[in-house]
């Protein structure tokens, strides 16, 4: 009889417990980013370029200059002017947002600099009810302008939102009409208003300000659209052309002026203000001295 011995076999070694939360996979390429190396590049993925969400704060810290931002209106909130009621009071809906977002509103609005140029700036987020549009995102959003008209600076609205908000009904609806309305008094007095679209914007926020700018910049792969794609099908009868809501095809066909990666916005929106509206710079006494000697010796 013939006698085995049972092999022995190796312990398995241990795995190394990787900390969840350090990293993160791009969905384009694959690529596995470290999370701090994504926050630092503003959540633009280096290689594929791909933008993840972003939220206000960190986005208003990486375009105005450090130290330099004064939030407005925090204080401005959501009512409940009709009572609104679902599966949930809008009430208890607004302290869930507040919760999950850590923000007062979808919005934050204030003033900053821009390689120290002065700015009106109101940045919208969409982890706030979706960043919809009540009485108070458009209150909010108005009196930015009103702060830039009264400032005589360039106003600037970074958009994020699924549109008007249901449980606000006609009131979320005149926000549209509002904040227009405040457009066309800072147009009036030649004041620039730059619109920068981001993913997703739609709804009546593209219906209203966010189409409105003087200067339209959109970020790469951004939804931008009134209604859905379903939608829109079904009402024209018209077959669509694919990619027709992303910022390359709108920007193909007019709607919007220049696609600009996130990491250099604040560069841009510079090159921009400067270029485009930055007031000369008044004449100096010694200025005025040499012109006059110079007509003098002619």
């Amino acid at each position: 009889m013939t006698h085995f011995t049972k092999p022995k076999l190796a312990a398995p070694k241990k795995k190394k417990n990787i900390p969840e939360g350090l990293w993160t996979k791009c969905p384009v390429s694959g690529e596995i980013i470290f999370n701090k190396e994504l926050e630092a590049n503003l959540m633009v993925v280096p290689k594929s370029g791909y933008h993840f969400p972003i939220g206000s704060r960190a986005r208003i810290a990486g375009l105005v200059d450090e130290g330099t931002f004064e939030e407005h209106d925090a204080g401005v909130k959501s009512a409940d002017p009709l009572g609104f009621v679902d599966s949930a009071a809008y009430p208890d809906r607004i302290k869930k947002y507040e919760r999950e977002s850590g923000l007062p509103e979808a919005v934050i609005c204030g003033t900053g600099k821009i390689h120290n140029l002065p700015v009106s700036l109101a940045v919208m987020d969409f982890r706030f009810c979706g960043g919809a549009m009540g009485a108070a995102v458009g209150e909010k959003i108005t009196r930015a302008i009103e702060r830039a008209l009264k400032k005589k600076i360039p106003c600037i609205v970074v958009s994020s939102s699924g549109g008007a908000r249901m449980q606000e009904g006609i009131y979320s609806l005149m926000q549209m009409a509002k904040t227009s309305a405040a457009l066309g008094r800072l147009a009036d007095a030649k004041l620039p208003f730059i619109s920068i679209l981001t993913h997703p914007t739609t709804g009546g926020v593209t219906a209203s300000f966010a189409t409105l700018g003087d200067l339209i910049l959109a970020e790469p792969g951004a939804m931008i659209g009134f209604a859905g794609a379903r939608v829109i099908k079904e009402t024209t009868k018209q077959t669509l052309p694919p990619g027709f809501q992303t910022a390359e095809f709108l920007l193909k066909h007019g709607l919007v002026d220049q696609i600009v990666p996130r990491t250099e916005m604040r560069e841009r929106l510079s090159v921009i203000l400067q270029t485009l509206f930055l007031k000369k710079k008044p004449r100096t006494a010694s200025v005025k001295r040499t012109e006059t000697a110079a007509l003098a010796a002619n």
